[in-house]
């Protein structure tokens, strides 16, 4: 009896312990270059939706919408007009709110740099991105666009969206997962990007928005600075610009 008693509870257990994983997960999953689908609990949040609705056919609706700048590889008006947003809350600076007026959301939330914002079940930080160089700095103005920490489970999860090595990404406290951008002449340069990476530490680093003017950055480079330096970091790489 005691023997059986010890299964059942063991047996229960396991299945406690899978459906408590399952429940905590959250999943990311890259569509392409700066474009992802975060799924997590019952909520699927579309980051910089572009490609159109064809890119998102095996996901569930979003039911949320995040955007970090006005420019088209992130901010676009054709994918937005074709998914099925009655039941989307919108996220996005006061620069591309402004742009959202003909698109049918449920709800549109404006954020803005340093802003935080508190939902049922997970929370958003604005951060700033911008450029530093002065041959760059026509391309992302500070305090126009915004990357993103999100937490989720108690994790922290950031996208850095289109950005230079600035000192509030480098200040960054506790990020479990990183995005980070490395692509010319738009952002930085993966040196640059490393630089700030060993700087805020996360646990687990993703490349992505690697690709410039000058084709792919070599984002094995990266990984290579970044584990020669500190290998308690992870660098993780997605397939961000599947060939097909």
């Amino acid at each position: 009896m005691k023997i059986k008693l010890f299964l059942l509870m063991l047996t229960v257990s396991f299945f406690n312990f899978k459906s408590e994983t399952i429940k905590d997960a959250v999943l990311i999953t890259p569509i392409s270059h700066a474009t992802a689908v975060i799924s997590f609990e019952k909520d699927i949040i579309y980051l910089d939706p572009t490609g159109g609705a064809s890119a998102f056919s095996k996901f569930e609706k979003p039911t949320f919408v995040l955007i970090t700048d006005i420019h088209g590889d992130h901010f676009n008006t054709k994918t937005l007009n074709e998914l099925d947003l009655t039941a989307t809350t919108i996220i996005a600076p006061k620069a591309v709110a402004e742009q959202l007026q003909n698109i049918s959301a449920k709800e549109i939330i404006t954020i803005n740099n340093g802003e935080s914002k508190k939902f049922s079940n997970f929370s958003v930080e604005a951060i700033p991105m911008y450029n530093l160089r002065e041959e760059a700095l026509k391309f992302h103005t500070k305090g126009r666009g915004n990357g993103y920490v999100l937490t989720i489970n108690k994790e922290r999860i950031y996208f850095s969206g289109d950005t230079e090595d600035i000192p509030e990404m480098r200040n960054l406290k506790k990020i479990d997962k990183a995005f980070v951008c490395m692509n010319l002449p738009y952002t930085m340069t993966v040196e640059n990007a490393a630089d700030a990476v060993l700087e805020f530490k996360p646990k687990e680093v993703y490349p992505y928005h690697y690709r410039g003017t000058g084709g792919l950055s070599d984002v094995e480079k990266f990984k290579q600075i970044v584990t020669e330096k500190n290998k308690a970091i992870k660098v993780v790489q997605l397939d961000w610009y599947p060939k097909n």
